[in-house]
């Protein structure tokens, strides 16, 4: 029997990453998220639980326990495992100690790593005006969406090579154009967007590596709330295409970059916006 591939995902207990993890499960990958907030990854990981024994009731509410656990100092702890296939882990990904010992237990858990997927962020674009963006928020801001790719691709490296693995790199189709008071929040996407290049120079032939810029996806079911997002017929007809975006959208490109299929792509920014960057807006 083939010996499923292992792929560690970085914010992969909500949205966008959240829906990468499912999947990458749903299609036979062994799945590692790592992720800040200690009540989602125990959310999705009661969650696959259940899918897994098939119940489909609601979670029941976070115990006193588990919001101790929340506000505990944070570490690469992994989670109890969930069968053979899912490991959640809470840590901050911008720090480095706490990185590498994650990915080294994924990679003592499931024996190989094929596939690193950096998506956390700090999702909020508007960080207020530049005249009063703090330094502290700036870094902040960065740190968790750029750093931490940089930390993740270092510390996951070796263990790639062993695989002839990939890395993919959620930017944003906010390093193509922006809005008043994104500073910070542009720089990061864009500079993932630099910092893939760069990789897929330094890293090949071994391991590719890709960015997907996402445009405007429709996350909220999938965030801790679980409260779907009311979107208007102007917001889906703004499209080219003619509606938001999916999480599949996204997780179905993040799946193909990180198979054998996708053997001669690397060091691009795949766009995936429905076709909005490509959109000539004028004044009425």
């Amino acid at each position: 029997m083939k010996t499923a591939k292992v792929a560690y995902i970085t914010g992969g207990a909500q949205g966008i990453g959240r829906g990468i993890s499912d999947y990458l499960l749903a299609h036979g990958w062994r799945v590692a998220v790592a992720d800040i907030d200690a009540e989602a990854g125990q959310q999705y990981r009661e969650m696959k639980k259940r899918q897994a024994s098939g119940l489909t009731e609601e979670p029941a509410a976070p115990s006193e326990e588990l919001a101790q656990r929340s506000a505990a100092p944070l570490g690469a702890q992994p989670a109890e495992d969930i069968g053979e296939r899912l490991r959640v882990f809470t840590l901050d990904v911008r720090d480095e100690p706490s990185v590498a010992a994650s990915l080294a237990a994924t990679c003592e858990a499931f024996g190989r790593l094929d596939a690193v997927i950096n998506n956390a962020a700090i999702a909020d674009p508007f960080q207020g005006k530049l005249e009063e963006l703090s330094l502290e928020r700036w870094h902040q801001v960065l740190d968790t969406s750029l750093t931490s790719s940089f930390l993740t691709a270092k510390h996951a490296a070796r263990h790639l090579r062993e695989t002839g693995g990939s890395i993919v790199n959620l930017a944003s189709s906010r390093a193509l154009q922006s809005e008043p008071h994104s500073e910070a929040y542009a720089a990061s996407k864009g500079g993932i967007v630099a910092l893939t290049h760069a990789m897929a120079m330094s890293l090949g032939p071994e391991i590719r590596v890709n960015a997907v810029s996402p445009g405007w996806i429709d996350v909220s079911a999938l965030q801790k709330s679980g409260e779907a997002e009311s979107l208007s017929d102007e917001d889906h007809a703004q499209h080219p295409v003619g509606r938001v975006g999916h999480v599949d959208d996204i997780a179905a490109l993040v799946a193909f970059l990180i198979s054998d299929k996708a053997g001669f792509i690397t060091g691009q920014n795949h766009v995936v916006d429905g076709g909005m960057t490509r959109k000539m807006v004028y004044a009425d």
